[in-house]
Protein backbone atom coordinates (compact mmCIF):
# COMPACT_ATOMS: atom_id res chain seq x y z
CA UNK A 1 0.00 0.00 0.00
CA UNK A 2 1.39 3.85 -1.17
CA UNK A 3 2.49 5.67 1.74
CA UNK A 4 1.42 9.44 1.78
CA UNK A 5 3.07 12.63 3.26
CA UNK A 6 1.11 15.71 3.67
CA UNK A 7 3.41 17.54 1.25
CA UNK A 8 0.65 15.54 -1.46
CA UNK A 9 -2.36 16.95 -0.35
CA UNK A 10 -0.57 20.26 -0.47
CA UNK A 11 -0.13 20.19 -4.31
CA UNK A 12 -2.25 21.57 -6.81
CA UNK A 13 -4.70 19.05 -8.25
CA UNK A 14 -5.23 20.72 -11.62
CA UNK A 15 -1.55 20.78 -11.90
CA UNK A 16 1.28 23.56 -11.98
CA UNK A 17 0.38 26.92 -13.38
CA UNK A 18 2.23 27.32 -16.29
CA UNK A 19 1.61 31.57 -16.36
CA UNK A 20 2.77 31.43 -12.44
CA UNK A 21 5.42 33.82 -12.00
CA UNK A 22 4.95 35.74 -15.51
CA UNK A 23 4.38 39.67 -15.20
CA UNK A 24 1.11 40.13 -16.42
CA UNK A 25 0.38 43.40 -18.31
CA UNK A 26 -0.44 46.60 -16.06
CA UNK A 27 -4.01 47.71 -16.62
CA UNK A 28 -5.16 50.50 -18.31
CA UNK A 29 -6.43 53.59 -17.19
CA UNK A 30 -8.62 55.97 -18.03
CA UNK A 31 -7.52 59.64 -18.84
CA UNK A 32 -9.08 62.44 -20.76
CA UNK A 33 -6.97 63.69 -23.45
CA UNK A 34 -5.42 67.15 -23.10
CA UNK A 35 -3.01 69.01 -24.85
CA UNK A 36 0.27 69.21 -23.67
CA UNK A 37 0.81 65.43 -22.89
CA UNK A 38 3.64 63.64 -24.56
CA UNK A 39 2.06 60.15 -25.83
CA UNK A 40 3.41 57.03 -26.76
CA UNK A 41 1.15 54.77 -29.44
CA UNK A 42 2.34 51.44 -29.19
CA UNK A 43 1.19 49.13 -32.53
CA UNK A 44 3.42 52.45 -34.58
CA UNK A 45 5.76 53.51 -32.35
CA UNK A 46 5.11 56.70 -32.63
CA UNK A 47 5.58 59.11 -29.59
CA UNK A 48 4.27 62.81 -29.54
CA UNK A 49 2.75 65.57 -28.09
CA UNK A 50 -0.64 65.84 -27.68
CA UNK A 51 -1.73 69.36 -30.28
CA UNK A 52 -5.23 69.31 -30.67
CA UNK A 53 -8.29 67.24 -29.58
CA UNK A 54 -11.54 67.26 -31.20
CA UNK A 55 -15.14 65.79 -32.63
CA UNK A 56 -14.77 65.15 -36.29
CA UNK A 57 -17.65 63.53 -38.06
CA UNK A 58 -18.94 62.12 -34.65
CA UNK A 59 -15.55 60.50 -33.76
CA UNK A 60 -13.21 62.39 -31.20
CA UNK A 61 -9.64 62.33 -32.98
CA UNK A 62 -6.03 63.68 -31.37
CA UNK A 63 -3.19 65.16 -33.55
CA UNK A 64 0.51 63.80 -32.12
CA UNK A 65 3.30 65.94 -33.00
CA UNK A 66 6.84 64.14 -32.70
CA UNK A 67 10.23 65.31 -32.05
CA UNK A 68 10.55 66.21 -36.15
CA UNK A 69 7.33 68.25 -36.20
CA UNK A 70 5.27 65.42 -38.06
CA UNK A 71 2.10 65.28 -36.82
CA UNK A 72 -0.41 61.84 -37.19
CA UNK A 73 -3.88 62.11 -36.11
CA UNK A 74 -5.53 59.44 -33.96
CA UNK A 75 -8.81 58.13 -32.42
CA UNK A 76 -9.49 58.48 -28.77
CA UNK A 77 -9.56 55.16 -27.13
CA UNK A 78 -7.14 52.34 -25.89
CA UNK A 79 -4.02 51.77 -26.99
CA UNK A 80 -2.03 54.18 -25.74
CA UNK A 81 0.94 54.39 -23.28
CA UNK A 82 2.31 57.65 -20.72
CA UNK A 83 4.89 57.37 -18.35
CA UNK A 84 5.28 53.86 -19.36
CA UNK A 85 2.01 52.79 -18.66
CA UNK A 86 -1.25 51.79 -20.79
CA UNK A 87 -4.06 54.37 -20.90
CA UNK A 88 -7.55 54.39 -22.55
CA UNK A 89 -8.16 58.29 -23.82
CA UNK A 90 -11.20 60.34 -23.02
CA UNK A 91 -12.70 62.47 -24.47
CA UNK A 92 -11.49 65.97 -22.63
CA UNK A 93 -14.80 67.31 -22.00
CA UNK A 94 -15.68 64.03 -19.78
CA UNK A 95 -14.68 64.55 -15.93
CA UNK A 96 -14.32 61.65 -13.29
CA UNK A 97 -17.65 62.25 -11.84
CA UNK A 98 -18.93 61.62 -15.60
CA UNK A 99 -17.82 58.25 -16.52
CA UNK A 100 -20.65 56.53 -15.09
CA UNK A 101 -23.27 58.14 -16.98
CA UNK A 102 -25.20 56.97 -20.07
CA UNK A 103 -23.60 57.15 -23.31
CA UNK A 104 -26.67 57.52 -26.31
CA UNK A 105 -25.41 55.36 -29.87
CA UNK A 106 -25.02 59.20 -31.30
CA UNK A 107 -22.17 59.56 -28.48
CA UNK A 108 -23.71 62.07 -26.40
CA UNK A 109 -24.24 62.23 -22.89
CA UNK A 110 -27.99 60.73 -21.87
CA UNK A 111 -30.25 63.36 -20.60
CA UNK A 112 -33.20 62.67 -18.76
CA UNK A 113 -36.74 64.27 -19.91
CA UNK A 114 -40.01 65.12 -19.58
CA UNK A 115 -41.82 64.27 -23.68
CA UNK A 116 -41.18 67.50 -25.34
CA UNK A 117 -44.13 68.71 -27.66
CA UNK A 118 -42.64 68.24 -31.43
CA UNK A 119 -41.17 71.85 -32.71
CA UNK A 120 -42.31 73.46 -35.81
CA UNK A 121 -39.25 71.79 -37.99
CA UNK A 122 -38.63 68.91 -39.73
CA UNK A 123 -35.98 66.69 -41.18
CA UNK A 124 -36.86 64.66 -44.23
CA UNK A 125 -35.60 61.63 -45.27
CA UNK A 126 -36.44 59.36 -48.74
CA UNK A 127 -37.81 56.38 -46.81
CA UNK A 128 -38.28 54.23 -44.20
CA UNK A 129 -34.55 52.86 -43.88
CA UNK A 130 -33.10 56.23 -44.15
CA UNK A 131 -35.61 57.06 -41.18
CA UNK A 132 -34.79 54.07 -39.11
CA UNK A 133 -31.44 54.07 -39.22
CA UNK A 134 -31.58 57.41 -38.16
CA UNK A 135 -33.34 56.93 -35.27
CA UNK A 136 -31.50 54.03 -33.76
CA UNK A 137 -28.56 56.66 -33.81
CA UNK A 138 -29.96 60.08 -33.10
CA UNK A 139 -33.48 59.31 -31.75
CA UNK A 140 -32.72 60.19 -28.53
CA UNK A 141 -31.16 63.38 -29.15
CA UNK A 142 -33.97 64.08 -31.91
CA UNK A 143 -36.88 63.56 -29.14
CA UNK A 144 -34.74 65.87 -26.88
CA UNK A 145 -34.72 68.33 -28.83
CA UNK A 146 -38.39 67.78 -30.29
CA UNK A 147 -37.64 67.16 -34.19
CA UNK A 148 -39.80 64.49 -35.92
CA UNK A 149 -38.10 62.88 -39.12
CA UNK A 150 -40.47 62.68 -42.15
CA UNK A 151 -40.41 60.30 -45.47
CA UNK A 152 -39.98 61.66 -48.50
CA UNK A 153 -41.41 58.11 -49.91
CA UNK A 154 -39.07 59.48 -53.08
CA UNK A 155 -36.79 62.24 -53.68
CA UNK A 156 -39.10 62.98 -56.52
CA UNK A 157 -41.34 64.41 -53.96
CA UNK A 158 -38.92 67.12 -52.16
CA UNK A 159 -40.37 69.97 -53.84
CA UNK A 160 -43.94 69.45 -53.72
CA UNK A 161 -43.44 68.43 -49.71
CA UNK A 162 -41.49 71.36 -49.31
CA UNK A 163 -44.21 73.82 -51.20
CA UNK A 164 -46.71 72.36 -48.94
CA UNK A 165 -44.81 72.52 -45.99
CA UNK A 166 -43.78 76.46 -46.13
CA UNK A 167 -40.57 76.52 -44.85
CA UNK A 168 -38.60 79.70 -42.76
CA UNK A 169 -35.93 80.43 -40.73
CA UNK A 170 -38.03 79.56 -37.70
CA UNK A 171 -39.88 76.65 -39.32
CA UNK A 172 -36.70 74.64 -40.46
CA UNK A 173 -36.98 71.83 -43.01
CA UNK A 174 -33.68 69.57 -43.09
CA UNK A 175 -33.25 67.13 -45.99
CA UNK A 176 -31.03 64.25 -46.24
CA UNK A 177 -30.82 62.58 -50.01
CA UNK A 178 -29.36 59.67 -51.36
CA UNK A 179 -26.59 60.09 -53.88
CA UNK A 180 -26.18 63.29 -53.66
CA UNK A 181 -23.27 63.59 -56.23
CA UNK A 182 -22.40 66.26 -59.00
CA UNK A 183 -24.96 65.06 -62.23
CA UNK A 184 -27.45 62.50 -60.87
CA UNK A 185 -30.90 63.06 -60.28
CA UNK A 186 -30.70 64.34 -56.44
CA UNK A 187 -28.45 66.40 -57.11
CA UNK A 188 -30.99 68.06 -59.93
CA UNK A 189 -34.12 68.06 -57.20
CA UNK A 190 -31.73 69.79 -54.65
CA UNK A 191 -31.09 72.52 -56.85
CA UNK A 192 -34.28 73.26 -56.91
CA UNK A 193 -35.43 73.81 -53.53
CA UNK A 194 -31.98 75.02 -51.68
CA UNK A 195 -33.09 78.68 -52.34
CA UNK A 196 -35.96 78.43 -50.51
CA UNK A 197 -35.78 80.45 -46.85
CA UNK A 198 -34.99 77.48 -44.04
CA UNK A 199 -33.83 74.71 -46.09
CA UNK A 200 -30.86 72.71 -46.12
CA UNK A 201 -31.13 70.24 -48.44
CA UNK A 202 -27.56 67.34 -47.25
CA UNK A 203 -26.45 64.03 -48.91
CA UNK A 204 -24.33 61.24 -48.70
CA UNK A 205 -22.58 60.00 -51.39
CA UNK A 206 -23.73 56.41 -51.19
CA UNK A 207 -26.50 54.90 -53.79
CA UNK A 208 -28.54 53.44 -50.75
CA UNK A 209 -28.60 54.14 -47.16
CA UNK A 210 -27.45 50.77 -46.83
CA UNK A 211 -24.35 51.42 -47.81
CA UNK A 212 -24.01 54.27 -45.05
CA UNK A 213 -23.15 51.35 -42.58
CA UNK A 214 -19.53 49.79 -42.36
CA UNK A 215 -19.29 47.12 -44.25
CA UNK A 216 -17.61 45.32 -41.78
CA UNK A 217 -20.20 45.45 -39.44
CA UNK A 218 -21.59 42.20 -41.32
CA UNK A 219 -18.63 40.60 -42.32
CA UNK A 220 -17.81 42.52 -45.53
CA UNK A 221 -14.82 43.47 -47.17
CA UNK A 222 -16.86 46.00 -49.10
CA UNK A 223 -20.56 46.18 -50.54
CA UNK A 224 -21.07 44.28 -53.49
CA UNK A 225 -20.77 46.91 -56.63
CA UNK A 226 -24.25 46.54 -58.24
CA UNK A 227 -24.72 47.82 -62.11
CA UNK A 228 -26.94 50.61 -62.67
CA UNK A 229 -30.32 49.72 -63.62
CA UNK A 230 -30.54 46.40 -60.69
CA UNK A 231 -32.61 47.82 -57.76
CA UNK A 232 -29.74 48.28 -55.36
CA UNK A 233 -31.26 46.38 -52.26
CA UNK A 234 -32.53 43.10 -54.20
CA UNK A 235 -28.89 43.09 -55.83
CA UNK A 236 -26.70 43.46 -52.75
CA UNK A 237 -28.45 40.69 -51.18
CA UNK A 238 -27.55 38.41 -53.70
CA UNK A 239 -24.41 39.21 -53.92
CA UNK A 240 -23.52 39.04 -50.43
CA UNK A 241 -25.43 35.38 -50.52
CA UNK A 242 -28.84 36.31 -48.98
CA UNK A 243 -32.74 35.75 -49.79
CA UNK A 244 -33.53 38.51 -52.40
CA UNK A 245 -36.58 36.76 -54.37
CA UNK A 246 -39.23 39.34 -52.14
CA UNK A 247 -40.04 42.23 -50.77
CA UNK A 248 -40.27 40.32 -47.45
CA UNK A 249 -36.31 38.91 -48.08
CA UNK A 250 -35.53 42.54 -48.78
CA UNK A 251 -37.05 43.99 -45.07
CA UNK A 252 -35.67 40.73 -43.44
CA UNK A 253 -31.49 41.68 -44.92
CA UNK A 254 -32.41 45.26 -43.54
CA UNK A 255 -33.59 44.06 -40.51
CA UNK A 256 -30.65 42.11 -39.92
CA UNK A 257 -28.16 44.95 -41.48
CA UNK A 258 -29.87 47.45 -39.14
CA UNK A 259 -29.72 45.00 -35.84
CA UNK A 260 -25.87 45.09 -36.13
CA UNK A 261 -25.49 48.37 -36.28
CA UNK A 262 -25.09 49.19 -32.40
CA UNK A 263 -23.70 53.16 -32.41
CA UNK A 264 -22.07 55.82 -34.68
CA UNK A 265 -19.23 53.81 -34.81
CA UNK A 266 -20.46 51.53 -37.36
CA UNK A 267 -21.58 54.18 -39.84
CA UNK A 268 -19.43 56.26 -42.28
CA UNK A 269 -17.97 59.30 -41.36
CA UNK A 270 -19.19 60.76 -44.20
CA UNK A 271 -22.78 59.98 -43.14
CA UNK A 272 -22.31 61.23 -40.05
CA UNK A 273 -20.88 64.71 -40.25
CA UNK A 274 -23.62 65.55 -43.00
CA UNK A 275 -26.29 64.23 -40.63
CA UNK A 276 -24.47 66.18 -37.73
CA UNK A 277 -24.78 69.12 -39.43
CA UNK A 278 -28.29 68.26 -40.39
CA UNK A 279 -29.49 68.43 -36.64
CA UNK A 280 -27.46 71.46 -35.61
CA UNK A 281 -29.46 72.94 -38.62
CA UNK A 282 -32.95 71.95 -37.56
CA UNK A 283 -32.12 72.36 -33.69
CA UNK A 284 -30.20 76.43 -34.15
CA UNK A 285 -32.76 79.46 -32.90
CA UNK A 286 -34.25 80.86 -36.08
CA UNK A 287 -34.02 84.57 -36.89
Amino acid sequence: MPTFHTDDFSMDRYGHDVLAGTPRAPKSRELPAEVGIVLEEPASGFVGEVMAVRKIAGQWQMELEDGDFKRRAFPLGPGFWLDGQPVHLLPPAVKHEQLGRKITASGSFHVDHEARVAKASRIWVEGKHDAELISKIWGSDLAYEGIMIEELFGADKLEEILTVFGPTNKRRAGVMLDHLVDGSKESRLAAKVRAMPGVLVLGHPYVDIWQAVKPAVIGLDEWPRVPRGEDIKVGTLARIGWPHATQEDVGLGWKRILDSVRDYRDLEPTFLGRMEELIDFVTEPGD
